[in-house]
């Protein structure tokens, strides 16, 4: 396995850990696509579980097909995405929001 695939992958455990912690907030999943697999699978977990296995799928799409730059540019996003959610969980710990 290469090194933008192991990001790739924690980046989707990072960003599943931080939407748990987000939905069992209350905060509202800001993701269309994510919004409609957590309403319509049996339980939102395993709604958000289903997403995170597609996305690894596409991860090793990626891998195997030799597109490291488009991973790359995914775990750019993924980076940003996941700082964005651990900034808005700090925020809300210390009352900014």
């Amino acid at each position: 396995m290469t090194t933008s695939l192991v990001i790739f992958s924690y980046f989707q455990f990072l960003d599943l850990l931080t939407t748990v912690i987000f939905l069992l907030h209350g905060v509202q999943e800001a993701n269309p696509l994510v919004r409609l697999a957590l309403r319509t699978a049996p339980s939102p977990l395993l709604g958000l579980l289903l997403v995170k296995v597609a996305a690894l799928a596409l991860g090793v799409y990626c891998w195997r097909m030799g597109r490291q730059s488009l991973l790359l540019r995914m775990n750019v996003l993924f980076a940003i995405l996941v700082s964005w959610n651990l900034l808005a969980l700090l925020a809300r710990v210390v009352g900014i929001t």
